[in-house]
């Protein structure tokens, strides 16, 4: 039987009323194992009440009594985490270990949360002015809101709502219907940290939840992770409704592999960074750019690595790589392949229609690996979010810097090589928020902030960290002085200091 899920609002679950319900899969199986009730307007206008009502009194908590809560949110987490990881397997699919590590990951923004009411020190001068003083003071918003995919049911809510919440503000999460079990935990632990009822909501459902957040007057901000479109529409539809919003993109990551690399580290690198949790990752690199003779050295490593790739269930220790979220995706990914063969892309691996023996229902496919891959491609130029990995040759550094820069997608980008001169020209010219130097996946640590360019997010602020703390926060300056009984009557001219 599938359970049927529920909404977490004013610090309870609580049954849907909309009477819209979504299938959760099991990706292993095929199998649906829960049923989500797809919120209605009315249903999340009363998640963004709750919240509302409850932020006077948790602004008005000291930014110390909050990070006292952030820390027995992180311990929760911690005794747990071999829960949540297992709810991020069955749901999504990706391999334990794998779901383990973004567990991990988002607890270190947690951490990261402990220690705000540091960063939320202002600033002060004395004597700006004769006998005035000026003082700085960073306040949270208000309700929050924030919108997720569904490839980080746990590492991307918490790169959002500890932040928001150690800041001051509340909040009201909309999961991605695919994977909606590990907010509704998050939820319950964050009340039984301590978090007061209302503070944290977790509304369920699809567009007609997503556009009643970003037009509601009383969202503050919005964060959402998710595909380039949707960001866009995100983006500009909460902008328009005046709300501050962080939308994070797509992505086309591409590695450039010099003839000095260190081959055998590249090759681990590719592996594990464009097959690792399917490729269905934001920081996936699905472009390997090969220069000069780097291009053979790399495809005979490849080959054989990608060829026994060992798919199975997330749960089978023995995996290295998972199914595909749904089979609409399945679809999806080896839709692109077969387009990637019309295109006149060398498919040196076929992972399309893999079955697995008592799984046959799985969402499956294999790596798949394309050599001499140009950039007209479609598969060169969209983000296909599955383990398909795409192989550029090119002459020379420069050539295969300009592709990369001139790829819409600027989320990250990695080189290889043992060249320091070639290592710090790009660092310095890459086109890129995250760069790694033989550091396939840069994701930035909890204490600095998460982001690309270009069209990989839409706002001026990244997530988590020192940036994190300036999205949830707005900036007040007061200048104060204080009579001393001698007036000089009205000033009519711009105040300068004296």
């Amino acid at each position: 039987m599938a359970r049927t899920l529920r909404h977490f609002i004013g610090g309870r679950m609580i049954e849907g009323t909309s009477g819209a319900f979504g299938d959760v899969f099991n990706p292993a199986t095929g199998e649906v194992a829960a049923s989500v009730p797809l919120a209605s307007p009315d249903e999340v206008r009363g998640a963004i009440a709750a919240a509302e009502a409850a932020f006077p009194a948790w602004a008005g908590t000291t930014p110390l009594r909050r990070a006292r809560v952030m820390f027995r949110f992180k311990d929760l987490i911690e005794q747990h985490l071999d829960e949540l990881a297992r709810l991020v397997t069955d749901e999504h699919g990706k391999v334990l270990e794998d779901a383990r590590g973004s567990v991990t990951r988002g607890l270190e923004v947690v951490e990261f949360a402990c220690g705000i009411p540091h960063l939320l020190k202002g600033e002060f001068t004395e004597n700006v002015g004769t006998a005035i003083d000026s003082w700085s003071v960073r306040q949270p918003l208000g309700v929050c809101a924030g919108i997720t995919p569904f490839n980080f049911p746990v590492m991307v809510p918490l790169w959002m709502v500890p932040v928001a919440l150690a800041c001051g503000n509340t909040f009201v999460l909309k999961p991605s219907e695919k994977v909606p079990s590990a907010a509704l935990k998050l939820a319950e632990l964050a009340k039984e940290a301590g978090v007061p009822d209302g503070v944290f909501n977790v509304v369920n459902g699809a567009r007609e939840a997503v556009e009643t957040l970003l037009a509601d007057p009383r969202i503050a901000s919005v964060s959402f992770v998710g595909s380039e479109p949707v960001a866009r529409h995100v983006y500009e539809t909460g902008c328009a409704h005046g709300k501050r919003v962080q939308a994070l993109a797509g992505a086309k990551n591409h590695m450039i592999v010099m003839p000095d690399a260190d081959f055998d580290l590249a090759t681990d690198g590719l592996m594990g960074a464009a097959y690792g949790s399917a490729g269905e990752r934001c920081m996936a690199v699905s472009v390997a750019v090969a220069v000069g003779k780097a291009g053979d050295a790399l495809m005979d490593r490849l080959v054989p690595r990608v060829q026994g790739l060992k798919v199975g269930p997330g749960t089978d220790p023995s995996s290295e790589m998972g199914p595909l979220v749904t089979a609409q995706h399945l679809e999806k990914v080896s839709g692109y392949v077969d387009l990637g063969v019309r295109e006149g892309a060398d498919l040196v691996v076929d992972g399309r229609g893999l079955k697995l023996q008592g799984y046959e229902n799985g969402f499956y496919i294999g790596g798949c690996l394309f050599d001499n891959v140009t950039t007209e491609m479609k598969i060169y130029r969209d983000e296909i979010f599955g383990p398909v990995l795409s192989v550029v040759r090119v002459p020379d550094f420069e050539t295969a810097l300009r592709i990369t820069n001139d790829h819409p997608f600027g989320n990250g980008a990695a080189l290889f090589t043992r060249d320091g001169d070639a290592a710090r020209e790009f660092s310095s010219r890459v086109a890129a928020g995250m760069v790694g130097i033989n550091v396939p996946i840069p994701v930035p640590m909890a204490f600095h902030s998460f982001g690309g360019w270009k069209q990989s997010i839409y706002g001026d602020h990244y997530m988590h960290g020192p940036e994190g703390v300036r999205f949830f926060t707005k900036l007040k300056t007061i200048t104060s002085r204080w009579p001393t009984g001698i007036r000089a009557g009205a000033e009519y001219t711009m105040p300068v200091s004296r």
